[in-house]
């Protein structure tokens, strides 16, 4: 597939290098394509840097892996992206009462809210809950870990699953787009853990059968 990364912050760094060697031509959507540590990312990654909406213009799937703060903005640059494939792996933080929380939910949620932002395109919720260096590289946890995705269009789910399974990930489909709305919280359970409860960061949830 022709895979947009749009954002190049640690998880926009961490699906590209996930990503190298998997058969996909990624490029790398960001502000100053020539930046010498993006040129440096790009070599990292065999991505190519390019403006952003020049990134998801030619891509088949677009992964929105950028700050909530600056998510409106950025996303309605990148045109319509009518009948794409969008991967939202944003989760809608901010500081809430003092700490770190959802500023949104739980009768929305940040993945349908960049749906009303690209009406004609299929947004997936999914990547949203690990870290970036999970991401990157899982190979080394004993269990494949699992990644739940949420969206409205079975086809753009399917190409989402093939690229999570790319990344190491056993896709499960969590159903419509509307479960973003869980998905999303689940995401703060892993960061709850990971930043203040100690777990640290080299850790996943899998699904396990019996």
């Amino acid at each position: 597939m022709r895979i947009a990364i749009i954002g190049t912050g640690n998880v926009g760094r961490a699906i590209a290098l996930g990503l190298k060697g998997k058969g996909h031509a990624v490029s790398l959507g960001t502000r100053d394509p020539k930046a010498a540590h993006i040129v440096a990312l790009a070599a990292e990654t065999d991505a190519a840097p390019m403006l952003p909406a020049t990134a998801a213009a030619a891509a088949d799937l677009v992964i929105l892996a950028l700050p909530w703060s600056e998510a409106e903005s950025a996303v309605k640059a990148l045109g319509t992206l009518a009948g794409k494939t969008v991967i939202d792996c944003m989760n809608p933080l901010g500081m809430v009462d003092g700490a770190l929380g959802l500023t949104t939910g739980y009768s929305t949620s940040g993945g349908e809210i960049v749906q009303g932002w690209l009406p004609t395109a299929h947004v997936v919720k999914t990547l949203n809950q690990v870290g970036a260096e999970i991401m990157a590289r899982n190979d080394h946890l004993p269990l494949r870990p699992v990644m739940l995705m949420a969206g409205d269009d079975d086809g753009a789910k399917a190409r989402v699953a093939e690229l999570l399974s790319d990344l190491g990930f056993a896709a499960m489909d969590a159903g419509s787009l509307t479960k973003a709305r869980l998905l999303e919280p689940f995401g703060m359970v892993w960061i709850n853990q990971a930043l203040f409860r100690g777990k640290g960061r080299n850790w996943a949830f899998s699904a396990v059968e019996g």
